[in-house]
């Protein structure tokens, strides 16, 4: 199903169509909306879902094209993703929300912070960046997606990004933790990586945004991540005037998934303490 969200003059061209995003909507208490990582969907926060939302509301969409969520007509762009967020709030009359995303969710947490500022309660940024691709890798992400969008498989991701979302030590202790992360990249449409490949692609540099963001915000970044680095979640953590960073051992790109305890601990002490600050 295809909206025109109201009232957005101000943030939204008048002919970018947002797309009625599919979420699961859990618990109560301050608002924590999470985004996922490409190329998988919400299925990777059951364990957030689980515990975080016995203290919390815990909204956790399928950002377009994954998931649930239809891919829509829009031109790739993680500023239309991230107004498709600040729709799905608006439906579910939520005005403001702690806002977190990892990787590809990170970079619409980051786009959702610059267009909707006054929405964010405070944001959690994990094994992400906020400096925009190189060249090289820009070239990269293109190449992949003419390569799905030709296949029409995911089998490209599953020969090169696959092996490099989970650490060493989910690799060699936690077979169950890699097959399902597998099993999530396996479940996602050709043409919505696609799409997201040639979003994140055409990204901004984001340090600005930080430097300007006054909410708090929390950097959360995996020990064995190797898709971006801890020089990544440093700058990020030093541009912003209101940031702690924490490191999760034992964990490639994907701690909620591969230590969700350490990761739960985390961000449940953070938007905790964000939710004291606005009783």
């Amino acid at each position: 199903m295809l909206v025109r969200s109201p009232g957005w003059a101000a943030f939204v061209p008048d002919e970018v169509i947002v797309v009625q995003l599919y979420s699961r909507d859990v618990g109560d208490g301050t608002p924590l909306v999470l985004l996922h990582a490409f190329p998988l969907s919400s299925a990777m926060w059951l364990a957030q879902r689980e515990a975080l939302a016995e203290r919390f509301r815990v909204v956790t969409p399928d950002l377009r094209g994954f998931g649930g969520s239809p891919l829509g007509t829009a031109e790739p762009s993680v500023d239309v993703m991230a107004d498709d967020v600040a729709a799905l709030l608006d439906a579910k009359g939520i005005d403001r929300a702690v806002v977190g995303g990892l990787s590809m969710g990170g970079y619409v947490t980051l786009a959702f912070c610059r267009r909707h500022p006054d929405r964010v309660l405070g944001a959690v940024l994990a094994d992400t960046k906020a400096t925009a691709d190189t060249e090289t890798a820009r070239a990269d992400r293109l190449r992949i997606a003419e390569r799905l969008e030709a296949d029409k498989t995911v089998d490209v991701l599953l020969e090169g990004l696959l092996p490099r979302l989970v650490g060493p030590t989910t690799m060699r202790q936690r077979a169950l933790i890699y097959g399902r992360v597998r099993g999530l990249v396996q479940s996602a449409p050709a043409s919505a990586a696609a799409w997201a490949q040639r979003a994140m692609a055409a990204r901004p540099d984001a340090l600005e945004t930080l430097a300007g963001l006054h909410a708090p915000a929390l950097i959360v970044h995996g020990a064995e991540d190797e898709i971006t680095t801890e020089d990544d979640a440093r700058a990020m953590a030093e541009a912003l005037p209101n940031a702690e960073l924490t490191l999760v051992p034992r964990s490639g790109h994907l701690p909620p998934v591969e230590q969700p305890q350490l990761f739960n601990e985390a961000v449940g002490e953070f938007v905790a303490a964000l939710g004291r600050t606005i009783r």
